[in-house]
């Protein structure tokens, strides 16, 4: 009779010692919080600088592409835009490209290794 009681106990998910299996939870949601709080929402809040700098391009600004070239908008589209690079030369390149604007600090920064 006295087996079934401890084994019971174990089924109801007490610890032998009798301590509350939530004491021993604790620890892990804690360590879920800061590494919410450190990692992930730095990294939504700067996805979400990145798209609103992305969003917000026109014609006729200057930007520079995360591979360093120099140019400026001369038409928009869904996931490309168009940049004049030289005098008649122009390329098609994607909106994820774009680093930032000629003269500031950039919104998107590139990898290095």
């Amino acid at each position: 009779m006295m087996m079934s009681a401890v084994g019971a106990q174990f089924a109801m998910g007490f610890s032998p010692d009798g301590s509350n299996p939530l004491i021993q939870i604790v620890p892990f949601v804690i360590i879920l919080g800061i590494f919410y709080f450190i990692i992930l929402l730095p990294s939504k809040r700067k996805q979400q600088k990145i798209q609103q700098f992305l969003d917000n391009l026109k014609v006729n600004d200057r930007v520079i592409t995360t591979s360093g070239i120099h140019g400026q908008i001369t038409r928009l589209g869904d996931q490309t835009l168009q940049l004049q690079v030289a005098d008649k030369v122009r390329i098609e390149v994607s909106r994820a490209a774009i680093g930032g604007y000629q003269g500031q600090p950039p919104v998107v920064e590139t990898q290095t290794q």
